[in-house]
């Protein structure tokens, strides 16, 4: 399992790059990506929807069920990867390039863990 070192991660398993002060992309991590299996569809937010920290905002489908993507940090949309609405498989092929929205506005972050905390929940969950 990945957990890329400048990134940051919600004990929901999506990863946040912060990108300038306040303003980030979001996305699935390597071991979310893995535990869903083959991705066949992704419902993204509407550019401009309010984020709610630790609220579903977005859902996924992959060949074993849909789930709900929650929101790691609050802001506002600012932007989505459409790239995926045609292609959600590579959210599989490269789990930390395909991010799924950009957010501006962002505060909350604080609990987020670190790479290595990340993969020391991680390995903890799996027991």
């Amino acid at each position: 399992m990945k957990t890329p070192e400048e990134l940051k991660y919600s004990k929901t398993h999506e990863w946040v790059r912060f990108t300038a002060d306040n303003e980030c992309e979001v996305g699935l991590t390597d071991y979310a990506q893995d535990a869903l299996g083959d991705l066949v569809f992704v419902n993204l937010p509407d550019p401009g929807a309010d984020a709610v920290k630790e609220e579903t905002i977005c859902d996924v489908e992959s060949v074993k069920a849909v789930s709900d993507v929650y929101a790691p940090v609050s802001g506002v949309v600012s932007e989505i990867n459409e790239e995926l609405l045609d292609s959600p498989e590579l959210i599989n092929n490269d789990p930390y390039g395909a991010w799924l929205f950009r957010m501006t506005d962002v505060t909350g972050s604080d609990d987020l863990m670190n790479a290595e905390e990340y993969a020391q929940f991680c390995e903890k969950e799996a027991e």
